[in-house]
């Protein structure tokens, strides 16, 4: 019952802002390609979703590769980081300061570099992913407790020990905050490069071709289909979280 009692709120506020949307499109006549109703997106999501799910695939594959790169390279860069304290003051200023890189800065440069392929779309996604996941999982694996610390090398652990019996296990929790960050950190930087060319057969291509051509409709069931992707994205990472790290969720009620 805990679960329903979370989402229940949620659910609410959803169901509530479907209601106003609509009331407000209705009450002030608004036209359909400057802001269509709930039900008639819902009603061209029908007719268009053939189409809609294969550019969502096609997406989502990108995306879900850059996700992969930029995550597990942050994860190895951290760990190499972790053991190099030197290294890490290097490359730490970089990854703060690539957060406030615009991506609509860099995507028609990744076209230049990698083609208008999915290559490109990959690169901006790896970009994003990764310093989240590398600042996440390195201040995890520096913020180790100093008492267990000195207890493992009092014992003459080694170093690989104390990465994997420590640190590692005291990193999961930061590990996974950055992992559901970057699920949707991976989706917009997929979609948004996607503006700047790509297949027909490709979200950002379909939404910004019907938007030129007033199609809102269309344009709003394809962005309702992303949404629906990353927030599965996020929630299939949240129950991989849930399963290799059980006592983060214990911590979490506890703390509610």
């Amino acid at each position: 019952m805990r679960p329903a009692r979370e989402y229940l709120p949620v659910l609410g506020v959803f169901a509530l802002g479907l209601l106003l949307w609509e009331g407000v499109v209705f009450a002030f006549s608004i036209e359909f390609y400057l802001l269509p109703a709930p039900h008639v997106i819902a009603a061209t999501l029908r007719q268009t979703y053939p189409v809609l799910l294969e550019s969502a695939l096609y997406t989502f594959g990108e995306a879900l590769a850059g996700y992969a790169l930029g995550c597990g390279g942050g994860v190895l860069v951290a760990a190499l980081a972790s053991r190099f304290p030197a290294f890490a003051g290097v490359v730490l200023p970089y990854a703060i300061a690539s957060a406030s890189v615009p991506i609509v800065a860099l995507a028609p440069l990744a076209i230049v570099w990698f083609g208008i392929g999915p290559g490109s779309k990959i690169a901006i996604a790896t970009l994003m992913t990764f310093f989240p996941t590398f600042v996440g999982t390195l201040r995890g694996l520096l913020g180790v407790d100093a008492r267990s610390l000195e207890l493992m090398r009092s014992i003459a652990a080694t170093e690989w020990q104390v990465f994997w019996k420590l640190r590692l296990p005291h990193s999961l929790p930061h590990m996974f905050t950055a992992f559901r960050a970057c699920t949707t950190l991976a989706m917009i930087g997929a979609v948004v490069s996607e503006f700047f060319g790509g297949p027909m057969k490709s979200l950002g291509v379909y939404i910004k071709s019907t938007a030129s051509l007033f199609q809102t409709r269309q344009s709003w069931s394809a962005i309702l289909v992303a949404c629906v992707l990353g927030l599965t994205f996020y929630l299939a990472v949240t129950l991989v979280e849930r399963l290799v790290v059980p006592w983060r969720v214990g911590e979490d009620r506890a703390g509610a």
